[in-house]
């Protein structure tokens, strides 16, 4: 068996099987035959579903949800080790991404370790003497973020075509209308204290699935960004341009209807975004006209505008004008998230005790009661600021791998929106703006802590970098160098032994 290795290159050689192909493929068996096995196709599916029921099971932050979770991910491993059986094969991905994700498991995996002396911590009946302040929560973090890890990592192999392309994205586009839908009737029929209209919140505000409203905002910034990505790239026929923008005015109206004041400053910033980066990329705009691209930016900004506007209008049309005064109005002392700064002061706090290599993965909620000088009857888990909580639980470690996948993120995107498939274009575009919008509301929510949020994000970050395989013309490409392969082995043709590159066992 051999290890099939996926360069993270925009365009890998033409000696190693062109665009996204193998680097290793016995010479016994057809590419356009080893493609696609049941296996494959079977994690395709899981990841397609996964998006659906994350969200569903409240988010999938729940124990029993995180234990379904992590059997999903279970199962996607052995899919994947039987679809390197079938092909004889394993084929791996060294998409640079992945590594800022490993580095964050392996600092995990030194804060459980017993280095810390027992009293250092300054807790009371705490025995514990790992680095980490509450090693139990670092443990649930590591399982999280290694399932979230298998799904990314399936999700650059598997996502391998231009058809699978399309399916994954208009999965994501349809559900996200459909939830609004949910999300928008849900919030019309009921006090906004009830979960599919039976489960009782007292210490929260809902929205859709979603036990916090600010969850659902974050959801919609990522599911929305896909159509605003393809409709700001121009890659929609004009057919179909009114039901995308159905689509987008549902999801964004939704979006607004929450109240989140973070949402809405990362919707803007996701729009402006698009307007700023969306068009025919760097390579191609240099031989476009100059005046045709001032044409092309007024038109997006145009769009923007108009769409802002319709936005805007259709949440005063479902809501009133309530909907906008928790936006203009003063936080009050009774709104449980008007207490940010004195949170983020804590946190801080919490930094300079530990900078190395932070309090240990989610044990924000033993270390903050140290530290904090009210009354303490609020208990906190979260920062409500997703880089400051990075810095607590992960030290200078944790924040320099945090840097180092949004600096990679956005590098690989930009490079994969060099091409002339829009739709891939489009894609990639709308998947960078979704993230980049998140990374925005991140600095007021911790909308990643989610499973749903979080898994959605590194699909997304998934499509943004994914390489050439799951362009249109990469496609013709594989048939035309499948056919001369053909033409090669007739009677007469010289035939020569492929080389396998890759090593393996």
């Amino acid at each position: 068996m051999t290890t099939s290795i996926f360069n993270g290159s925009a365009h890998p050689p033409a000696e190693a099987g062109g665009t996204g192909q193998p680097l290793s493929a016995p010479a016994t068996c057809e590419p356009s035959k080893r493609r696609h096995t049941v296996a494959g196709r079977l994690v395709f599916l899981t990841i397609c579903v996964a998006v659906v029921t994350t969200t569903l099971a409240f988010g999938s932050t729940h124990d029993w949800a995180l234990a379904a979770f992590a059997l999903s991910a279970t199962a996607i491993v052995c899919l994947w080790c039987l679809d390197g059986l079938m092909l004889r094969s394993v084929r791996i991905s060294i998409n640079p991404l992945q590594w800022p994700l490993l580095g964050m498991i392996l600092l995990g995996l030194i804060q459980l370790l017993p280095l810390r002396a027992p009293d250092s911590a300054g807790l009371p009946l705490s025995p514990a003497r790992t680095l980490s302040l509450d090693p139990h929560a670092t443990r649930l973090v590591l399982v999280q973020v290694v399932c979230l890890i298998i799904y990314f990592a399936a999700s650059l192999i598997f996502i391998n075509t231009s058809r699978r392309l399309r399916t994954i994205s208009l999965t994501i586009i349809t559900f996200g209308f459909l939830l609004a839908i949910f999300g928008l009737i849900q919030y019309l029929t009921t006090d906004g204290t009830r979960v599919y209209w039976f489960r009782q919140l007292t210490q929260s505000q809902a929205f859709g699935p979603f036990i916090n409203r600010h969850h659902f905002a974050g959801y919609m910034e990522l599911t929305i960004a896909l159509p605003l990505g393809l409709l700001f790239s121009g890659a929609i026929e004009n057919y179909q341009r009114p039901v995308y923008m159905f689509a987008i005015a549902t999801m964004g109206v939704a979006l607004i209807m929450t109240n989140s004041r973070g949402g809405m400053m990362a919707l803007a910033a996701e729009i402006l975004f698009l307007v700023v980066v969306a068009g025919p990329g760097l390579l191609h705009s240099r031989h476009q006209p100059r005046d045709g691209r001032i044409r092309a930016a007024l038109l997006r900004a145009g769009l923007a505008f108009a769409l802002i506007a319709a936005l805007v209008g259709g949440a005063f049309l479902i809501g009133g004008s309530e909907v906008f005064t928790r936006l203009l109005g003063t936080p009050s002392a009774a709104d449980p998230t008007s207490g940010r700064t004195h949170f983020w002061a804590v946190t801080l706090d919490v930094i300079k005790a530990y900078p190395i290599a932070g309090s240990g993965l989610g044990s924000l909620g033993v270390i903050y009661t140290r530290y904090d000088s009210q009354n303490g009857l609020l208990r906190l888990e979260q920062a409500h600021n997703d880089y400051l909580q990075t810095l607590s639980d992960g030290g200078i470690i944790g924040g320099a791998l945090g840097l180092a996948f949004i600096v990679v993120l956005f590098r690989q995107g930009f490079a994969r929106r060099e091409t002339d498939d829009k739709f891939r274009r489009g894609v990639a575009t709308g998947a960078l703006a979704g993230c980049f919008a998140v990374l925005i509301h991140s600095f007021f929510d911790f909308t990643l802590h989610t499973t749903a949020n979080a898994l959605l994000f590194l699909i997304l970050a998934a499509l943004a970098t994914q390489d050439s395989r799951v362009e249109q013309g990469s496609n013709h490409r594989r048939r035309r160098r499948h056919r001369s392969r053909s033409s090669a082995s007739e009677p007469g043709a010289a035939v020569s032994e492929p080389r396998a590159v890759a090593t393996g066992s």
